[in-house]
């Protein structure tokens, strides 16, 4: 009998999650039944994918720098990876700024919507959290991003997921040194990396066995503590804009696949599902981090040396969905409090989000805080920020969930282009939890 692929499991598994999670809104002990008894299988996994992601990076791009052999190979691969990167994102907030003129959602929302909301979420600690954050950042110097990349105490750095930018640049550091000595030289440290890196591979098989429960236990605990209906139906309008440019997104991925890579676009994304159904439940580019690098380099056959560098730098500084939200929140946010905006100022908003989407971490609610920065680059009444996030609040959580799938879809898809450029696209070669299993029985 054959065997139920990923995907499938992990869609039950939110369906079931989906479903059990309004059957829970009905009785008044069904929300704080789901946090205390499913929400916990969720947030072990979430945990479990963020435990491996830095052991992951710094095995496979050591792994994938020393494999080179030639440094030169490596300056071609990360000036490609930045270049179309910034390419990606100019285009998904073209495609937000577009959409959000066309359609102008702000331009439906009463008064008494306004008030409501901003009675519900302007004094919200998510609100307050998020502009005490986009505050510190604003008062940050311009060459801060730089500063901030390269690490004091590589420990430190390697024990904080929210540093991942300092992890890639010890690992790249590291990796380039082990270069320069010499293959001989170099040897044990190489093997000791190349072992690290297979363990954690395997290490994302086991983990992705609980993958449907997990699922499960995270949409539940979404749906169980949605906010109130009826503020949801008010900003169903400027959701549907968000959706709608990000399967726009989804949709120009899959034409550079077909075009760049000669790559069937759907088979493209039916190998990618899992990672893309993951960032859905989690909406963290980086807890998914794992498990788009095994979908990539096993499934689709993109080699390691592409995906070591191009994966863990695209969850960092390669937002497009995020991106993409903050062009139309910033206008609708615009749009119903009635600030003008002029087109330098929607090109302000073009340049602000791309900056800020490089700075921005990969976890949820990262894009609430560039929203701000964006916000705050337009000239935006200072005293009315506070009521803009209120505004978007109720919506953003399911909003991150799909922003992260198309951050991740991008990922992906940049992985493919350059290692398609640089030679480096091979045969998918698929390994399983138990593929040696029988050596240790």
């Amino acid at each position: 009998m054959r065997k139920m692929e990923l995907h499938w499991k992990i869609l039950i598994g939110m369906v079931l999650g989906i479903l059990f999670g309004f059957g829970m809104t009905q009785p008044s002990w069904g929300e704080q039944f789901v946090a205390d008894w499913i929400q916990p299988l969720g947030t072990i996994f979430v945990k479990l994918l963020k435990l491996i992601a830095i052991p992951l990076i710094l095995a496979s791009l050591v792994k994938g720098i020393s494999d080179l052999k030639d440094i030169s190979k490596f300056r071609n691969i990360g000036l490609r990876t930045i270049v179309i990167y910034i390419c990606t994102t100019i285009v998904a907030i073209t495609i937000g700024l577009v959409l959000v003129n066309i359609l102008q959602p702000g331009e439906g929302i009463s008064e008494e919507t306004i008030t409501k909301l901003t009675e519900t979420y302007s004094n919200d600690s998510g609100v307050t959290s998020k502009l005490e954050e986009a505050s510190k950042q604003k008062d940050s110097g311009p060459l801060h991003f730089l500063e901030e990349m390269v690490p004091d105490n590589a420990i430190f750095a390697l024990s904080n997921n929210s540093l991942m930018l300092q992890v890639i640049f010890f690992t790249i550091f590291l990796g380039i040194s082990m270069l320069l000595i010499g293959e001989e030289r170099a040897k044990p440290l190489k093997d000791f990396f190349d072992s690290l890196n297979d363990v954690v591979l395997k290490m994302v098989d086991l983990i992705m066995l609980s993958a449907p429960v997990a699922v499960f236990a995270l949409l539940a605990s979404v749906v169980a503590s949605s906010s109130d209906p009826e503020l949801l139906v008010a900003l169903l309008k400027y959701a549907g804009v968000v959706v709608l440019g990000l399967f726009l997104m989804i949709v120009f991925y899959s034409i550079v696949v077909a075009s760049f890579t000669k790559y069937n676009p759907l088979t493209f994304l039916r190998k990618i599902s899992p990672a893309q159904l993951l960032a859905f439940s989690t909406s963290s580019s980086a807890a998914t981090l794992p498990v788009t690098m095994e979908r990539v380099e096993e499934h689709i056959g993109v080699d390691k040396e592409v995906t070591s560098f191009v994966l863990p730098v695209g969850a960092t500084i390669n937002m497009d969905g995020t991106s993409l939200y903050q062009g139309v929140a910033a206008v609708f946010i615009a749009q119903a409090l009635g600030f003008e905006l002029t087109i330098s100022s929607q090109l302000t908003i073009v340049l602000t989000a791309l900056l800020a989407s490089i700075g921005s971490a990969a976890v949820p609610g990262a894009g609430m805080v560039m929203l701000v920065i964006v916000l705050e680059a337009i000239g935006f009444p200072p005293d009315k920020l506070a009521i803009g996030l209120a505004l978007i609040f109720a919506v953003d959580r399911p909003l991150d969930m799909c922003r992260t799938v198309v951050n991740i879809t991008g990922d992906a898809t940049v992985a493919m282009i350059v290692a398609k450029s640089v030679g480096k696209m091979g045969k998918p070669k698929v390994e399983n939890w138990d593929d040696h299993l029988d050596e240790v029985k």
